[in-house]
C-alpha cells in the first residue's frame, strides 16, 4: 500500500493563500497601515448600526403583524420566526459567496444595500394605510379582523425578505471580516490568539449595545411614533452603518475569494467513493507525516470518519484515471491535508447541532414573551403625575443593559484570572464556554414558566395584572448564558476555519440560530396539534388562541425547559466525542491562537465532562 505524498507546492500555495491578505487596491497589504483594530473598529461601527436596525424590527414585528396585518396569534409567531430563521439561514449563502467569489467587503456592501432597500420599503408600506388592511383592534373584534392578503401580503413579505436576504448575507462577513483584521497564530502588529479572542468579545460588546439602542429608543419611537418612522430610522440606521464599513476601505486587510469552496470537499467523497474497496493503513500517521513540512500546524491524525483516508491512498493497480506518467487525477487522489480538512468539518457539525435548541429558546424571548408582557401592567409609574408606559419589545433590553457592564468585566477580570488557572490563553476554551451557557439557558424557561403561571392565576382568579418587570428575569438569564454560548460558537468555528472558508464556517453559527428558530414553528404547530382538547375547558390546543389567559404559555415553556436540559446532556456526550476524535484541530494555514490550541481545547472539554 502507497500514500501518495502530493502536497509540495500545492499544500505551500494552500497554506499562503490563507495567510494572504490585499488592501483595497488589491496590493499586499502593509503590517503598519493595514488590520488591527484601527481597522475592525470600522467593522464593529456597521456590526453595531445593522444590528441596531435589524433588531428594531426583529424584535418588534409580532406587534405589528399582528396589531397592523391582522394575522392571528399563533401564525403572527410562525410569522416572525421564519423571518428570523430565513435571515440565518441565508447567512450560509453569504459566506459562500464572500468566500468564493466576492470577498468579504465586496459581499457586505452589495447586501448591505439590499437590506436597506427592505428597510425603505417596509417604511413605505407602514405609512401607507392602502397598502395595510382596514384599521381594526385584534383583541377587541368579535368578527375578527381582515387580515393582509394579496398584494397588501405580497409587499409586506417581498420588504420582510429583502431585509433577510441582506441581513443574512451580511453577518457572517461582518464577523469574519473583522477576525481578518488579526494574524493568527502568532504575535505582531496583526496580534495573535489573545487579540483575536478580545475582538470576539468586542464585536459581542458592540451587538449589545446595538440591540440596546434598539430596544430602548428605536422600540419606543416605534410605540410612540408609529411604526412607519420606526421602519424609517431603522433605514437610517443602516446607511450609517454602510458609511461606517465604507470608511475604513483604505485599512482593511482583504483575504481574496479562493473559487469554490466546495469542490476540495467534494473531490475527497469523490475519490473515498471511488476507492471504497481499497484497504487503508492502519494508521493515519502515515499519510500525515508526509506533509508535516509543508504545514503551518501538523494535523494528527483523527480517528473518525476513518473511510475518507481512502481518498489519499494511491490506487493499486498504478492506473490513476488519466493524466501523465500514470498520474492519478485530483478527483481520485487527494492529500492527506484535504481530507484531514473535511473530517474536521465534519466533527463539528454534532457541536453546531447541539446549539440548535438554545435558539428555539431565544425565539420564544422574541415572539410569545413580548406578548406575556402585553398582558401585563407596562405602567413604570403608577402616579397622575407621571405614568410611563414600557413598550414589551423592550424588556429584551434588560440583559443587554447588564451584558454591556458583565462582557468587560468579562474580559478584564474572568480572563486573566481563569487564565492563571487553567493556563489557556482565552480563560476557559470555547467548548467550555458554550456548555456553560447552554446549561444556563435551561433556567429562563423556568423563570418564564413560573412567572406565566403567576400571572396567569392573578388575571384569572384576583382580576389585577401583575407588573411587566415580572418577566425580567427570563430575559436576564438567557443574555447571561447567550453571552458564553453565541461568543464561544463564533471563536469555536472561526478558529476550526479551513483556508479560505472563513467566512462560510462562521456562518454555521448563524445556521443554528436559523434551524432553532424553525424548530420553534415546528413545536408551536406540533404543540397545538397534540394538545387540541386538552388545553383548559377543551378547544384548541395550548397556544391557539389570541388570548393568552386562555392558552397556556407557562406549559409551553416547561416543555422547553425540559428539551434545554436534555439538549445540555447530549452536548457533554458530543463534546466528549470530540476531544477524542480530533487531537488537532489546526489544518492548513489556520492558527489556533497563539499555539498548543489543539491541547487547550482538549483540556477544556474534559474539564466540561469531569465537572472540574
Amino acid at each position: 500500500m502507497d500514500i501518495e505524498s502530493r502536497q509540495g507546492p500545492k499544500v505551500d500555495t494552500m497554506a499562503a493563500a490563507s495567510e494572504v491578505s490585499v488592501d483595497w487596491r488589491g496590493r499586499p497589504c502593509s503590517p503598519h497601515k493595514h488590520g488591527g483594530m484601527k481597522a475592525a473598529v470600522f467593522v464593529l461601527g456597521i456590526q453595531a448600526f445593522e444590528m441596531m436596525a435589524i433588531a428594531a424590527v426583529g424584535n418588534n414585528l409580532i406587534t405589528y403583524v399582528f396589531n397592523e396585518m391582522h394575522f392571528p396569534l399563533s401564525k403572527s409567531a410562525n410569522i416572525v420566526t421564519n423571518f428570523i430563521g430565513t435571515v440565518f439561514l441565508l447567512s450560509l449563502l453569504g459566506g459562500f459567496l464572500s468566500d468564493s467569489y466576492l470577498g468579504s467587503f465586496w459581499t457586505m456592501l452589495i447586501f448591505g444595500f439590499v437590506e436597506l432597500s427592505g428597510f425603505i420599503l417596509l417604511a413605505v408600506q407602514a405609512h401607507l394605510p392602502q397598502l395595510r388592511p382596514p384599521a381594526c383592534e385584534m383583541m377587541a373584534a368579535a368578527g375578527g379582523c381582515e387580515e393582509a392578503g394579496g398584494v397588501k401580503a405580497g409587499i409586506f413579505f417581498a420588504a420582510l425578505y429583502l431585509v433577510a436576504l441582506g441581513s443574512g448575507c451580511l453577518k457572517p462577513n461582518i464577523i469574519a471580516h473583522g477576525a481578518d483584521q488579526f494574524r493568527r497564530g502568532g504575535g505582531g502588529d496583526g496580534g495573535g490568539g489573545k487579540q483575536l479572542s478580545s475582538y470576539f468579545n468586542a464585536a459581542y460588546f458592540s451587538f449589545c449595545v446595538g440591540e440596546l439602542v434598539a430596544l430602548t429608543v428605536l422600540v419606543w419611537v416605534q410605540t410612540r411614533s408609529g411604526m412607519d418612522v420606526g421602519f424609517g430610522v431603522s433605514a437610517a440606521a443602516m446607511a450609517v452603518g454602510l458609511v461606517c464599513l465604507v470608511a475604513g476601505v483604505f485599512f482593511y486587510r482583504n483575504k481574496p475569494p479562493q473559487g469554490s469552496i466546495f469542490t476540495p470537499i467534494a473531490k475527497v467523497f469523490v475519490a473515498a467513493v471511488t476507492k471504497r474497496k481499497q484497504v487503508c493503513p492502519s494508521s493515519s500517521s502515515s499519510s500525515s507525516s508526509s506533509t508535516a513540512a509543508s504545514l503551518a500546524v501538523t494535523p494528527a491524525g483523527i480517528n473518525k470518519f476513518r473511510f475518507l483516508d481512502k481518498a489519499c491512498v494511491k490506487a493499486q493497480d498504478g492506473r490513476g484515471g488519466g493524466g501523465e506518467g500514470g498520474k492519478e487525477s485530483a478527483w481520485r487522489l487527494c492529500t492527506p491535508a484535504e481530507v484531514e480538512q473535511v473530517k474536521v468539518l465534519l466533527c463539528v457539525v454534532p457541536i453546531f447541532a447541539c446549539t440548535i435548541v438554545f435558539n428555539t429558546i431565544l425565539a420564544q424571548l422574541q415572539t410569545f414573551s413580548v406578548q406575556q408582557g402585553s398582558a401585563m401592567d407596562t405602567r413604570l409609574g403608577a402616579g397622575a403625575a407621571f405614568s410611563f408606559h414600557v413598550p414589551p419589545a423592550s424588556l429584551q433590553a434588560i440583559p443587554y443593559l447588564v451584558l454591556i457592564a458583565l462582557v468587560p468585566a468579562y474580559e478584564a477580570a474572568f480572563v486573566p484570572a481563569m487564565r492563571r488557572a487553567t493556563g489557556v490563553d482565552t480563560g476557559i476554551t470555547p467548548l467550555q464556554r458554550i456548555g456553560v451557557g447552554l446549561f444556563a439557558a435551561t433556567f429562563s424557561m423556568v423563570a418564564a414558566a413560573l412567572v406565566e403561571a403567576h400571572r396567569r392565576r392573578a388575571a384569572l382568579d384576583e382580576g389585577r395584572l401583575l407588573s411587566i418587570f415580572w418577566v425580567a428575569p427570563q430575559f436576564l438569564v438567557f443574555g447571561i448564558s447567550e453571552m458564553f454560548t453565541a461568543v464561544g460558537l463564533i471563536e469555536f468555528f472561526y478558529k476550526q476555519s479551513l483556508a479560505g472558508m472563513q467566512a462560510f464556517l462562521t456562518s454555521m453559527t448563524y445556521c443554528s440560530y436559523s434551524f432553532g428558530f424553525y424548530l420553534s414553528s415546528v413545536l408551536v404547530s406540533l404543540v397545538n396539534k397534540v394538545t387540541s382538547g386538552n388545553n383548559g375547558g377543551g378547544g384548541g390546543g395550548w397556544l391557539s388562541d389570541n388570548d393568552l389567559n386562555k392558552d397556556r404559555l407557562d406549559l409551553f415553556y416547561w416543555l422547553l425547559a425540559a428539551l434545554s436540559l436534555l439538549n445540555f446532556f447530549n452536548y457533554l456526550f458530543w463534546s466528549r466525542w470530540y476531544s477524542k476524535g480530533v487531537e488537532t484541530v489546526q489544518v492548513a494555514g489556520v492558527g489556533g491562537g497563539g499555539g498548543g490550541g489543539g491541547e487547550q481545547e482538549e483540556k477544556g472539554v474534559s474539564e466540561i465532562n469531569t465537572g472540574h
